[in-house]
């Protein structure tokens, strides 16, 4: 069994993929395996990772026998994962050199999660800025849904954790990650380390430059956070029903937008 995996959910990337792959070429710990699973790829990205890697015995590549969505890809990600703590990189983005290195050593017997600030940047990977609302979260909040983002990239978890959990929900097509976290969030405590440890590619395939992603992406928030309130026992939030609010992403964000979170979001 090796201590870490890192988790690839790939799809028609392979260009930005190499820069990926290339950021943990160069990690300070190298005892890492790196499963890749591709939802089946229209193009021939597939058969040009398999060439890429070919010659680095850590790399164990998966291909879906359909279009199966990032849900289900991600899910299959840990399920073939071998190492006691896994982490996402998107095939877009790239690490640090010292990501890994620097999550383990927040990883202790008192939480199952380290996650970090990041850094955001053009699709060249050049580093543009910070992201602003990282920060660390307060542990056993019933009403924690992660609405800002607090937790983020880079994000490393105890396989074990997470099979205290009913897993990633397959039928997601975005909200993916929000759902694995707030899933774990219920199952242990989560260490925030403030250094950027991951590269946030931004670019024109990007959720946040699609409306039509954008539309999707919060439809399958909505539903992420309500199964959330389901398994918490939620059924009213702020006085109000939440079988009756259509829109619970803005409603959290406005009802959660106090003095102290402004002022958390703004030093943190």
């Amino acid at each position: 069994m090796k201590k870490f995996s890192v988790l690839i959910a790939h799809y028609n990337n392979y260009e930005y993929f190499k820069d990926c792959y290339n950021s943990l070429l160069v990690q300070t710990f190298q005892d890492f395996e790196i499963v890749i699973v591709d939802d089946c790829s229209t193009d021939d990205s597939f058969e040009k990772i398999t060439k890429f890697t070919e010659n680095d015995a850590r790399v164990r590549l998966f291909r879906n026998d359909k279009n199966r969505g990032v849900g289900f890809t991600k899910r299959k990600c840990i399920e073939m994962a071998t190492g006691e703590i896994c982490g996402f990189v998107d095939p877009d983005d790239a690490l640090v050199e010292k990501a890994i290195e620097i999550s383990l050593t927040n990883h202790n017997n008192n939480n199952i999660v380290t996650y970090s600030n990041f850094t955001l940047c053009d699709q060249n990977l050049q580093p543009q800025r910070t992201f602003a609302h990282s920060r660390a979260v307060k542990n056993g909040d019933k009403n924690f849904f992660n609405i800002f983002l607090e937790a983020n990239h880079f994000f490393t978890f105890k396989k074990s954790a997470y099979e205290k959990t009913s897993g990633i929900n397959p039928d997601l097509t975005s909200a993916v990650d929000q759902d694995l976290y707030l899933k774990l969030y219920e199952i242990g405590n989560f260490t925030y380390i403030k250094e950027p440890l991951y590269l946030y590619r931004l670019h024109a395939n990007g959720v946040s430059q699609d409306s039509s992603k954008k539309i999707k992406l919060n439809e399958n928030w909505q539903k992420v956070i309500m199964d959330t309130a389901r398994r918490r026992n939620i059924t009213k939030l702020y006085g109000k029903n939440i079988s009756e609010i259509s829109d619970l992403p803005s409603f959290l964000k406005i009802k959660q937008n106090n003095l102290v979170t402004k002022i958390l979001r703004k030093f943190s």
